[in-house]
């Protein structure tokens, strides 16, 4: 009987289950529109292996998001129609703690601010929230990335400084990406952005293709450890010196 419940608090304390990994979260329409989530769940996937649906504020959820914070409640951003809150639906659900936790962690509050397109910032921490944000660190194998590049990668984009003239000429090298502000979250999230979600497949996280719309080309499958070596190597990658900007008279 001991060794029974020893082995059952092994299992609970263990990875999550499948099951798990998925996290129902009713979200109204008015967030979904700003691209916001798009910028987000990406992130928090990327580093906890959860992946988070988004479903109408009607159906079966585990969390919701939303501007009336009701009881247990939690103030996690600011923006976009006032003060955001997440309920937790589900009290049980493992992946739902994770999301909550990671909402309020550091990266998640650096994730959260620097959601800005075209330079305008649209939410910021509650008030309430102070956090230390710290600079993102990517902790993948940067060998093992730059050759996960060549191979996935290298179909369209210029990965390496020898590969300039095997790439789709309108699709941006690597080296040019990486001029971004944003760079890490366009690498991180480049599976959630077109044309990508058509031929890309992220084991655990992202959907399978539609029977009715199967990918276009052959797929690129990986992993979020693979994921996380193609951003070790972008990371150590130089900037391309694209020269001064443009002067108008």
């Amino acid at each position: 009987m001991v060794v029974a419940v020893t082995l059952a608090a092994l299992l609970a304390a263990g990875p999550l289950r499948a099951e798990d990994r998925l996290v129902r979260m009713a979200v109204p329409d008015a967030l979904v529109e700003t691209g916001f989530l798009k910028h987000l769940l990406p992130r928090f996937s990327l580093k906890t292996q959860v992946r988070v649906q988004l479903v109408a504020p009607s159906e079966e959820a585990e969390a919701a998001l939303g501007t009336n914070g009701g009881a247990g409640a939690k103030p996690v951003f600011q923006g976009a129609q006032g003060l955001w809150h997440i309920s937790v639906l589900d009290d049980a659900h493992p992946g739902t703690a994770r999301f909550v936790d990671w909402l309020s962690s550091e990266i998640g509050s650096r994730t959260i601010t620097a959601y800005a397109p075209e330079g305008v910032q649209m939410f910021t921490l509650p008030e309430v929230q102070v956090a230390a944000v710290e600079e993102i660190s990517f902790e993948g194998d940067a060998e093992l990335g730059q050759s996960l590049s060549r191979s996935m990668c290298g179909r369209c984009h210029a990965v390496a400084d020898d590969m300039h003239l095997n790439d789709i000429g309108s699709t941006p090298s690597f080296f040019v990406l990486r001029t971004l502000p944003d760079w890490d979250y366009r690498f991180q999230a480049f599976y959630a952005l077109n044309p990508h979600p058509a031929f890309t497949q992220v084991e655990d996280v992202t959907p399978p293709f539609p029977e009715d719309r199967p990918s276009p080309i052959v797929p690129v499958a990986m992993t979020l450890d693979d994921l996380e070596a193609i951003l070790a190597y972008v990371a150590s990658l130089e900037p391309a010196d694209l020269g001064a900007p443009l002067q108008h008279q």
